[in-house]
Formats: structure tokens, sequence, C-alpha cells
């Protein structure tokens, strides 16, 4: 053995191996001990957050930067505490790796009736929980400790979904050897035969195709392929788009993306370039209630759909072939079809349609209208955007993001508050980078307490808190002027120096020009900045009115979660 080199070693140099360089989470006394090698480590960080949950959403925000993350909690209440996050990493494909610290073997064994356990001597009731939520689960023993340990961190890394470790004090401690080669992550698997039916049915669709789009969204950027997706957009110089989870997988400054597409609250340019189209490329799209209301009509026979190892055109699925190849061939048909796919003849572009309030002047109360391009005049090159679902996420939908900004929310999973704590992850997965944070009042109530680990660890992201008042997405829906959707007011320019800030920048915005100064003023952060918007409780995007009264029509519940 190499001198006390432990199971707990061999895991950290693993996740150093895939990239992670911080993990977050809260001690319990199951994990401490571990917790010691993490914090001794000298390529990974220990970020303690305010609790599980919050720990849950910043190792997501942080793996949607870095390609990995990781939190470390402790067994039973600190781990079902985080299964919410995890849930939201498994539904929107973030590798996150959840490791437990767990009672030691020879408890588990006796059955004993030990702390945070059900008191019925089963120690797997949450391991089982997990296997709903992560694609591969281990309760690590001495024996298998490091083959398990290999076989989650790569399953999670191919199939880009959390994976779930058990680790008991003992195993922890176990000596083991470091890792003897480098971690090894199963191709997807492609077969010999299937990329060539695949060419020949495109190439014919497309000598067939009078107009061509792309459509993309999120699974691009969970399946790394971005660079390939642009090469195919270039080829031909088609017409694309991207649903709200997708937004900046595409380049948005380019002259041939024609906006955000969300089913029949798109702009008609939008509706236009990818449900008229003879011929759509659907790459990495999922198609759900938070981002079209299910309102889109896309017809299947029409569009060739591109998902992570499989495509489908209609009725004919191909596969095993993964994105990457499929979009490799479409890119190569396209070139050699030796057409441009520009279009003249879609409707002119006016700038915030989705959005559809008439813009205040400089001295009258803030709108929506005014709001969001002002956030888009703001942004730069290389910007992260995270946008908590609600009026933020459907406001931000009629920005165009300049080239290189990462676009961070959670449509599909969809629960509150997730976006401050993975503000926290993805600063300091990218710490050279502008992070701003778009978030309303009540989300900021749930997760209110990681503004408090942002400044600990020195960040400096730009939070735009849009105070309405309410639950102004869940008013909207249901429940106008019921009491439930009141929320605690906060007095918020105050409350980063009661978390210890003793170098911020607070703000309050409630017209449009002094929106405009407290922008000009965040631009350059050295310090995190709190500007405070105050806008209307009744005031909404128009693109999420019409999402509104969608959902009402398909499920009561819609949004409101």
């Amino acid at each position: 053995m190499s001198g006390d080199y432990t199971v707990g070693d061999y895991l950290l140099a693993r996740l150093a191996e895939i990239g992670v360089r911080h993990v977050f989470g809260v001690p319990g006394d199951y994990n401490m001990a571990f917790l010691d090698h993490v914090v001794d480590h000298d390529r990974i960080a220990w970020v303690g957050n305010a609790n599980e949950l919050n720990a849950a959403y910043a190792a997501d925000g942080y793996a949607r930067v870095n390609r990995a993350g990781a939190l470390l909690t402790t067994y039973g209440v600190g781990e079902l505490s985080a299964i919410n996050g995890i849930a939201g990493a498994y539904a929107e494909y973030v590798p996150v790796i959840h490791i437990v610290g767990a009672p030691s073997t020879a408890v588990e064994q006796a059955g004993a009736l030990a702390h945070h356990t059900l008191g019925d001597g089963d120690y797997r009731h949450f391991l089982r929980a997990h296997a709903e939520v992560t694609v591969a689960q281990a309760y690590l023993s001495a024996g298998n400790a490091i083959a398990e340990i290999d076989r989650v961190l790569a399953t999670s890394q191919r199939e880009r979904r959390p994976g779930y470790l058990a680790l008991p004090t003992d195993v922890a401690a176990s000596p083991a050897e470091p890792p003897a080669g480098p971690l090894v992550v199963p191709a997807p698997e492609v077969s010999a035969r299937v990329p060539a039916r695949f060419t020949d049915a495109v190439r014919t669709m497309l000598a067939e195709a009078g107009t061509l789009g792309v459509l993309a969204d999120f699974l691009v950027d969970r399946f790394g392929v971005q660079a390939e997706l642009a090469e195919l957009v270039a080829a031909g110089q088609v017409p694309n788009s991207t649903l709200s989870m997708g937004k900046g997988v595409l380049d948005e400054s380019d002259p041939n993306f024609v906006g955000t597409y969300s089913g029949a609250f798109s702009a008609k340019r939008v509706l236009a370039a990818v449900e008229q189209a003879d011929l759509l490329l659907s790459v990495g799209v999922r198609l759900s209630d938070s981002t079209t209301g299910f309102s889109h009509r896309i017809d299947p026979d029409r569009t060739i759909d591109v998902q992570p190892f499989a495509t489908r055109i209609g009725d004919r699925v191909f596969a095993p072939l993964p994105m990457r190849e499929a979009v490799r061939a479409l890119t190569a048909l396209v070139a050699e079809s030796g057409r441009s796919w520009a279009r003249s003849d879609l409707p002119p572009d006016p700038a915030y349609d989705l959005v559809g309030d008439t813009a205040s002047s400089g001295a009258d109360s803030l709108r929506q209208a005014d709001l969001w391009p002002a956030v888009e005049s703001f942004l730069r090159p290389g910007d992260i955007v995270l946008a908590e679902l609600g009026t933020s996420l459907f406001g931000a939908q009629a920005m165009r993001l300049p080239a290189g900004a990462t676009f961070i929310g959670q449509p599909l999973w969809a629960s509150i508050g997730y976006t401050l704590p993975a503000t926290l992850g993805a600063q300091l997965a990218a710490p050279g980078r502008r992070t701003i944070l778009l978030i309303g009042d009540g989300s900021a109530l749930v997760t209110a307490q990681e503004l408090g680990t942002l400044l600990r660890e020195g960040c400096t992201p730009i939070v735009l808190l849009i105070n309405n008042g309410r639950y102004t997405i869940e008013n909207a829906i249901h429940g106008k002027e019921r009491r439930y959707n009141d929320i605690s007011r906060w007095n918020w320019t105050l409350l980063p120096a009661a978390m210890g800030g003793e170098s911020v920048t607070t703000m309050r915005a409630s017209t449009p020009d002094e929106l405009h100064a407290a922008l000009a003023r965040a631009a350059d952060p050295t310090d995190l900045v709190l500007l405070e918007a105050v806008l209307p409780a009744t005031d909404i995007p128009d693109v999420l009115r019409a999402a509104v009264r969608s959902l009402a029509a398909t499920d009561d519940s819609g949004l409101a979660g």
C-alpha cells in the first residue's frame, strides 16, 4: 500500500481527474473524517453551504459550467435534504456526484438503531431513493470501492447525469492504491451500418427541401456538441433558433439566429423559420410545458430529431448513433448540397416582441418592457447569465445573448430558488467570467442564505433582484390577490451586510433612469453587487401571459408546482 493512502483519497483523485476543483456540502458526523481529506487536498477546495439543498444547487450550477460537480452530505437527513437538487440535475442532464458519508459497515451489519436512520435496521432506504434520480449508484465496501467509484463516475460522465456514492466511515479510511491509470469513460456506441443509412435518408430529404431550419436545445451543451453545431449552421447559413432551456448553445449574435422558440408564443419570424421549414434539423431538443406550453406544431415527418444516442425521422430510428456523429454527418451533407439556406422572406425581427408592453419614459415606474432591453444592452461576450424560472426566465427569452455567453436556467425541473446557489457554483467554476443572476424576490427568499456563502468565498456576481412583491408567476397562474401568493417583504439592500458583507455594492432602481444608472455602476464589479429592481406585481412578459393561458388549459397546476 502507498503509506496512508485511503479509499477517500482515491475518490478525491478521481474527482480531480474529471475536473472537480470544489466540493460543496454540509459537514456531519458521518462525513467529517473524509472531509479532513477534502480540506487537505491540494487540488480540491471545500465549499460549505448553508444547507444541503443549496449545496446540490451549487454543485449543479458548477457542473453546467465545469462539465462535472460534486457535493458531500451526511447520511439520511443530509442526503434527503439534497435529493431535490439531485433530481433536478437528473432531469436536466447534469453530471453531479453525490457523496454520502454513511455509518460504518459494522453498524450497518448489526442493524443498530443509529441516528439519522429510520430505526428499522435497513440502511439502504436512501440508496433506493437515489436510484430513481441518479444514473449509477453504489454502497461502497472495502472490497468493491475502487471498481465502484470508477463505474459510477464513468457512467455519470458518459450519460451526463448524476451519480451516487454511499461512503461508510470505515470504508473511507480503508487503505487503497492510487489510480493505476486514467478513468476509462466508455465511448458511445455506434453501428457500422447506421451512419450510412442515416446519410442516405438525409441526403434525399435535403434534395427535396426548399427551406431548412435548425432548432437546438440544452442537450447540445450537455453532450459538448456546440462546436459541431456551429459548423452545421455555418455550412449552409441555416436559419436557427433555440428553446429557452438551450439559450446560448448557438451564437445569438449571428444574423441567421432568428430568436428563441416558444411554440405558439414565438415571434412570427421564429415560427416561420422553425415550424414552417420544409425540413427541420432538431438537435438535442426536449419539448416541455415550460418552454412551449405544449403549443408547438412541429411535424415529425419533416424533422430530423437528433438525440444523445439516436436520431429519429418520422417513425424511423437510427441507433446507435451518437449526437456528435449525427451532427457531423448533417454538416457534411449540408456542405455537399452547396446551397445557402439563408432566408430573406422571414418576417422582420421587432425588438422585444415577446415582452410586448410599451416602454415607459425615464421618470415613470420601471416596467418589464424597460428591464429586458436594458439587461440585454448590459451583457458582454463571455458572460454567464442565470435566470430563475418566473418573470426572469420568460423575460430573458427576448434577449439576444452576446457571443460566448453561457445561459443557465432550470425550466424543466423548475425548483424555486435554484439559481441563487447555482450562481455560487457557476462563478467558482469560472472565476474569470462576469456572472449575472436574474431572480425574483419570491424565489430569492428560498435560498437567500447562499448570499452569505458568495460573500465568504469572495465571489463578485451581479445579482439583479426583481422585487414585485409577490409570487408573481404563481399569481399569474392562479390565485390573483390571494394571500397565499403574498411573500415576506425584506429590505434586500440591507441583507448582504447582515450576512457579513463588508465590501458590497447595493442599489435600488424603480424607474428606467435609475436602472440604467445602476447598471452602469455595476458593469465592472470588484465585489458582490445587489441591484434591486422594483416592478409592479401584475406586470409580466407577454410570452409568460400567453404560456399561462395555455398551461391553465392543460394542467391546473401549470408552473406553480
